[in-house]
């Protein structure tokens, strides 16, 4: 059988939970479209997040790799369009670095388009009453770090294919939050919302070509 990778992150940033590694935990072992789910869980730290992965990748051969990570203050799930090779970090990692205007990869490519059917993973999405949206930046923190490092390890293996998704705080994450109450998502959504967005990565092997508004 073959296998679908999907990683999540530990909490950061002061968070004692992130849904990203909920998710993960929630879909490993499961079986989506006759391939299983692998899911782990990398450490919310510049660098040894990809070492982890490039171990991950190696283990378990995967056909599909479907990196989540947590982006509060988002409405929706946003898969992303493109990685860029910067780290430029707001705040501290897990392990206390901060990089400015960093490459990920030195020599690398200025950026990685995904190669998950993005726009085709939002429709689907959206008919199952998700909220969901391209999204064109994953930002420049470790979920930047480990899409750009994915698609970078991806670069030379045939047959394929990975990229980002970003998924909106939970509930009660944003009761937390200062100055109001930020948007979220129940976990199971967002736990239905990739499992959907794998479904659709195994079965659909050329994107939607319509403008993100015409997405339905």
């Amino acid at each position: 059988m073959k296998t679908i990778l999907v990683t999540g992150f530990e909490p950061f940033g002061g968070e004692k939970v992130n849904p990203s590694q909920e998710i993960a935990r929630q879909l490993n072992g499961h079986v989506i479209a006759r391939h299983r789910v692998i899911g782990r869980i990398l450490p919310c730290v510049f660098g040894a997040a990809n070492r982890e992965l490039r171990v991950l990748l190696r283990e378990f051969e995967p056909v599909i790799v479907i990196a989540v990570g947590q982006a509060g203050g988002r409405a929706e799930i946003t898969p992303e369009r493109v990685a860029i090779n910067v780290d430029d970090a707001r705040i501290a990692d897990n392990a206390g670095a901060q990089p400015v205007d960093r490459p990920i990869v030195r020599g690398g490519p200025a950026a990685y388009w995904s190669t998950l059917p993005i726009k085709a993973i939002t429709a689907a999405l959206r008919a199952h009453k998700i909220p969901a949206a391209v999204s064109q930046t994953a930002g420049t923190f470790v979920c930047n770090h480990v899409f750009y490092g994915l698609m970078h390890a991806l670069a030379g293996r045939r047959g394929v294919r990975g990229g980002f998704i970003h998924v909106p705080w939970m509930p009660e994450q944003a009761k937390r939050q200062r100055g109001g109450r930020p948007p979220s998502l129940p976990l199971a959504t967002m736990v239905e919302a990739i499992a959907v967005a794998a479904e659709v990565a195994v079965m659909v092997r050329h994107d939607l070509r319509v403008g993100e508004g015409r997405i339905h």
